[in-house]
């Protein structure tokens, strides 16, 4: 089997990472722009200037030849304290942004949350309190009956799972007394109805979680090790998908939270709720692999709060690793991963990031990011494997289109096939420059997924 002839070659980003002009037009603060941010780091006002240069961009993305862009509506552009009145020139600008994809034949695939949480409702408590979901649910209201007419393709919250595993990224002041399973279930009620709400208000539509998913491997074949990557897959994957399309907790991952002394009101309202929420497909982001161990006596939390469980992450001698993050490089890990969730879950599949973060240079106008083209070769060549045997998945989206801030490192670490000219220090010009890979890219999606050589 081929890749269907309508699959979505496309690209990702997100809003606050992209756009800038975090105070122009009636905008609000969200969480990223009051978090405390290091000194060598940039903060979020221009970004990469996307806001004013949508245009440009997207005339880009049409010669790179996608055939679908994922991106995010911030919040606060929308509603700028999160609740009250609706800001007509953030509704102008996101309609501006999808005519002009679609008018480029390019598929809006749009995420209503990532990780930009109105400042406003984060003084309140944040998703700690209940009445953040009922604020969520009104926000994406608005941006079904406001853009559903054009966007077909929707997904709810971007990597729920990593806002509860590493929290600090995402909510802004301090963590102490943070119920932080409490949020996250809130999270899960939110999403659920999101996805009831889109598919009474725009039945045409189709709606899925989005988190960050890979599987974990067991050290070695002693029985110890795979319960340990058992209970890590539960809390890191599990947990959230059994949620989002079961609307029931995952076991193990239940048993892992009570027994690390987390406590979730759960009424008999939310679990009504939860099992009316019925996804369409499943977003996923997907990085890296990891391999968990047993270890004798550990316990479930360590002393900063962790969870672990009955076992840790070891090195994996078969694997690489990135030169930022660390992160395993483990493209046959891709598909084991889609495999896992396909035969778990059984709806279609769509990957909304992967991709590769280096310190890319330009040279005499030029970026050589020969690295990147042999990672997204390797992957995407799985990903056609996922489709040869059977599986149903509809698009393709690496992080990023273009570069944008990192969260650890801002402008330092890259990953678009569009260098943006700044650094974190300086914002020099905005130019956009293509890349090695962004030729790559073209030829990958003009032969629908076939020549994947490195060679260009």
């Amino acid at each position: 089997m081929a890749f269907p002839t309508d699959f979505f070659w496309g690209a990702s980003s997100s809003a606050y990472q992209i756009e800038g002009a975090s105070a122009k037009d009636g905008k609000g603060k969200s969480v990223q722009d009051v978090k405390e941010i290091p000194a060598e780091l940039p903060d979020f006002t221009v970004c990469s200037g996307h806001y004013e240069r949508y245009k440009e961009d997207v005339a880009l993305f049409k010669e790179l030849g996608l055939k679908a862009y994922r991106f995010s509506i911030a919040w606060t552009r929308i509603i700028p304290d999160g609740v009250g009145e609706v800001n007509q020139a953030g509704v102008d600008f996101y309609n501006s942004l999808i005519d002009e994809l679609k008018a480029n034949d390019i598929e809006p695939i749009v995420t209503i949350y990532h990780f930009d949480l109105p400042a406003a409702l984060q003084e309140k408590g944040g998703w700690g309190e209940r009445a953040t979901v009922d604020a969520f649910v009104d926000f994406a209201r608005v941006c079904f009956e406001t853009f559903g007419d054009r966007v077909k393709y929707w997904q709810t919250i971007n990597e729920q799972n990593m806002m509860t595993l590493v929290p600090e990224h995402v909510v802004s002041g301090p963590l102490e007394g943070y119920p932080l399973y409490q949020a996250n279930h809130h999270m899960f009620v939110a999403q659920s109805k999101a996805m009831a709400v889109c598919h009474e208000v725009r039945p045409e539509c189709k709606i899925g979680p989005a988190p960050n998913i890979s599987v974990n491997y067991p050290a070695s074949s002693d029985p110890k090790d795979v319960l340990a990557a058992q209970y890590a897959d539960a809390v890191r994957n599990w947990l959230y998908l059994d949620a989002a399309v079961f609307g029931e907790y995952n076991a193990l991952a239940l048993d892992f939270i009570k027994r690390s002394g987390y406590t979730i009101d759960v009424t008999d309202e939310d679990r009504e709720i939860m099992r009316n929420g019925k996804p369409d497909f499943i977003a996923f982001n997907y990085y890296a692999t990891g391999t968990v161990g047993y270890v004798e006596g550990e316990t479930l939390v360590d002393d900063e709060g962790n969870i672990h469980g009955p076992g840790s992450q070891v090195d994996n001698p078969h694997l690489s690793k990135t030169e930022f993050s660390g992160w395993w490089i483990d493209p046959v890990g891709f598909r084991n991963t889609i495999n896992e969730i396909y035969t778990r879950y059984r709806l279609p599949l769509v990957v909304t990031e992967n991709g590769l973060g280096e310190r890319d240079e330009l040279v005499d106008g030029q970026v050589n990011d020969d690295y990147r083209i042999k990672y997204l070769s390797e992957h995407i060549a799985q990903v056609k494997a996922a489709v040869d045997s059977g599986i149903p998945m509809f698009g393709y989206n690496p992080w990023s289109v273009m570069d944008l801030i990192s969260t650890h490192e801002g402008f330092l670490k890259r990953y678009g096939f569009i260098y943006v000219n700044r650094t974190n220090d300086d914002e020099l010009d905005l130019a956009r420059i293509k890349k090695k890979s962004f030729g790559w890219y073209t030829r990958v999606i003009e032969s629908n997924g076939e020549n994947l050589s490195t060679e260009i």
